[in-house]
């Protein structure tokens, strides 16, 4: 017997470790219940053998009732001891000592207990480590510097939006800076709002105000934790998510310059966690149990990490029914770099630009959407859509997606989803336009000061635009380029040799101030056309160091500026300012120096890849029109926006008219079938850009206002050439 007594007893030690390890609050409360169990029974057994007055017939049971009673409530005393002074003080004190020591053990402990589990349970709740029971949700893994504008983009999506971010660390300062940015836009748009009501009357304003006002419609939970981890991303309910965004980390988070450096070499080469993270997460998002349709955006900075992106997104569809396979496996590699160099190398042609682009590519008033759709001629379908609906705007049928067919969506500008099925006859009032068929973009003269990581595909994106304007006649002049760099950036880049557009590249730090003057002067002297001076902020500095190399060459352009206005016949228009920053902070402090053309290029990236998110056939769409191409692939022609100046647009002044009637004259003007073919243009009419920068997109809210061009407008137009 001792033997094995004695291998139980080691096993219950065995036991009572791993549990105590695994589970010590399953210990606590079995502890709690056992000795609360042992003195019940020996205050019952003891109550029960007292023989007291009145009690000498009470049973066991009896008595171990009347003990919970006394422990819970002292005053049922009574029923165990009727007359305290004919039971005795030795009786009355031993009733006493069970009374507080129930109270102590029982009621104390439970206590107690419940206490320290009601703030378990909130320490687990703030530290992530419950299951969220969520669904059609926008998940985010990783953070950067575009992060929050992902989530404040979502302030104009109709709804409840509910945002989820998993992340390493730093939960408490990714909230702060999302609330902060949130609470800035409400205010800035309510604050515009009410400036526009000014004059209403003080009913009628507060009652628009109360009816349009923007409000916070973003729920956001961060949770800290490992992206890596299967169960925490089942935590977040991934599986039931309507879009995954999948986040590069920043590299300019150091204050060491030497680590900053080997963040950038590292870089450089490729991301293998962005690749780990989405096998992970492609993983989950294509079992059998997830929801369909959903979308999982990549950030990507790099092609070694393009080109694993691709080979995952063809495993992924790999030899089964492609329907299906689609449905759970939507993969959008976001080439950050690239995006951002089409963009600035068009902003820099067409400054224009980057006032119509800032809400296009929002969720805010006009914007481009899309709807499954099957065109078989574009041309037709938009001039019968014309007649038909009065809000939106047609654009352009692309195929679906990584689909070989042309089904799929087509594509249009209009203020709300809703606009493109709003039918109503839109009468033909006559009026009609002049085009200047034979149009060509004036050559343009740039100026680069600095450098950052997109500046190989700001060059291609300028290389594309003389491609194409060129693919006519060769000989035609279109763009003339200064670099002015430190050396160390120009060699990176072998001086930019390869593009013959590049007339000189100069050698200088922001402290050789005459050097950058007099050479930007030179070039804009030998140069009769307009000039665009492009400044460019560096990506990869220091978190301490973003933006200066930028402001301090602002200063300089604006020097030269000032200047040349003491001579009566220099036009400020000639010169077109655009200033890239990365921290938004500095946008207020640019305005000061009478800059409105102000890029915060991550705002740009953050807003496309919210629009993707709702609607992934969009990414496809923005590919196209970010990137100048003359090419006819499977019968579709390439279509971009320009900014084209009215006075050369036009063979004449176009006479005042509705917005709606413009656009309808330039688009049956532009496909007027007595055109020869070689001048045959569909252009759409998207908006207009007065002088200063002041922007008007057409929508639903102004079809039928009064529009009046100039000869120095320019109209933002969507056409092939």
């Amino acid at each position: 017997m001792k033997p094995k007594l004695k291998e139980l007893k080691s096993k219950l030690v065995e036991w009572f470790s791993i549990k105590r390890a695994k589970n010590p609050r399953m210990i606590v409360l079995l502890f709690i219940l056992l000795i609360n169990i042992v003195f019940w029974s020996i205050s019952a057994f003891l109550i029960s053998r007292l023989a007291l007055s009145g009690t000498e017939g009470m049973s066991f049971w009896e008595a171990a009732y009347y003990t919970v009673t006394m422990i819970l409530d002292a005053g049922c005393i009574q029923f165990v001891i009727a007359d305290i002074g004919a039971s005795g003080v030795a009786i009355a004190i031993i009733c006493m000592v069970i009374i507080l020591l129930g109270m102590i053990l029982f009621t104390g402990a439970v206590i107690g207990y419940v206490t320290n589990y009601i703030s378990s349970y909130i320490d687990n709740a703030n530290s992530g480590t419950s299951r969220l029971k969520v669904s059609g949700h926008l998940v985010i893994l990783n953070w950067n510097t575009r992060a929050s504008e992902i989530v404040n983009d979502l302030l104009y999506c109709p709804g409840k939006q509910v945002v989820v971010v998993l992340v390493d660390d730093r939960k408490a300062e990714i909230q702060k800076e999302v609330n902060e940015r949130i609470a800035h836009t409400i205010a800035k748009e309510n604050a515009d709002l009410r400036k526009d009501l000014k004059g209403l009357g003080f009913l009628r304003s507060e009652y628009r105000f109360l009816k349009n006002r923007l409000k916070n419609n973003i729920t956001l939970i961060v949770r800290e934790g490992d992206v890596f981890s299967s169960k925490q991303l089942h935590d977040i309910s991934l599986e039931r998510s309507r879009s995954v965004v999948i986040l590069g980390s920043d590299i300019n988070n150091s204050v060491c310059r030497f680590e900053n450096l080997d963040r950038i070499k590292a870089a450089s080469r490729g991301n293998a966690q962005t690749v780990k993270t989405l096998m992970q997460v492609s993983d989950i998002t294509a079992a059998e149990y997830s929801d369909d349709n959903q979308k999982i955006i990549v950030e990507i900075t790099d092609d070694w990490t393009h080109d694993l992106v691709e080979r995952i997104i063809r495993y992924k569809v790999g030899d089964t029914d492609e329907s299906e396979q689609r449905n759970k496996c939507n993969i959008v590699p976001v080439r950050v770099n690239q995006i951002l160099g089409q963009i600035l190398s068009q902003f820099s042609l067409m400054p224009e630009l980057n006032y119509a682009y800032s809400e296009l590519f929002s969720n805010k008033g006009a914007t481009f959407c899309v709807k499954d759709f099957q065109c078989e001629n574009d041309v037709e379908y938009i001039s019968s859509y014309l007649e038909t609906h009065p809000n939106a705007l047609p654009l352009t049928s692309m195929a679906a997606r990584k689909d070989g067919t042309r089904q799929g969506h087509f594509y249009y500008s209009a203020e709300d989803q809703r606009d493109i099925d709003t039918r109503a006859t839109v009468a033909d009032t006559g009026y009609r336009v002049k085009l200047n068929h034979r149009f060509h973009m004036s050559s343009k003269n740039v100026v680069i000061l600095g450098h950052n990581s997109n500046c190989k595909y700001i060059m291609e994106g300028f290389a594309s635009f003389v491609g194409e304007w060129q693919s006519n006649d060769p000989n035609m002049e279109v763009l003339n380029i200064l670099v002015i760099d430190d050396a160390e950036s120009l060699e990176k880049h072998g001086h930019y040799r390869e593009y013959p557009f590049v007339f000189e590249t100069v050698a200088a730090t922001i402290y050789d101030r005459e050097l950058i003057c007099s050479t930007i002067e030179r070039f804009v002297d030998s140069n009769e056309n307009d000039t665009s001076v492009l400044i460019l902020s560096d990506d990869n500095a220091p978190n301490d160091e973003i933006d200066s190399n930028a402001l301090a060459n602002l200063v300089y352009v604006q020097d030269i500026i000032n200047s040349r206005k003491q001579n009566d016949a220099f036009d400020p228009e000639s010169i077109d300012i655009i200033i890239e920053i990365i921290d938004p902070k500095h946008h207020d402090v640019i305005r000061s120096y009478n800059i409105s053309n102000i890029v915060i290029s991550n705002r740009y990236i953050s807003k496309m890849i919210t629009q993707i998110g709702e609607k992934e056939a969009i990414f496809d769409f923005y590919t196209d029109i970010l990137t100048y191409d003359v090419a006819r692939t499977a019968g579709y022609e390439s279509k971009e926006v320009y900014a084209k100046k009215v006075g050369d647009f036009f063979e004449e002044l176009p006479d005042e008219c509705t917005v709606s009637e413009l656009v309808r004259a330039v688009w049956y003007a532009s496909i007027d079938s007595e055109l020869p073919q070689d001048m045959v243009f569909p252009t759409m009419v998207l908006g207009c850009v007065k002088p200063g920068g002041k922007v008007m997109l057409f929508g639903a809210h102004n079809m039928r206002d009064m529009i009046k061009l100039e000869a120095q407008d320019k109209l933002i137009v969507y056409s092939t050439h």
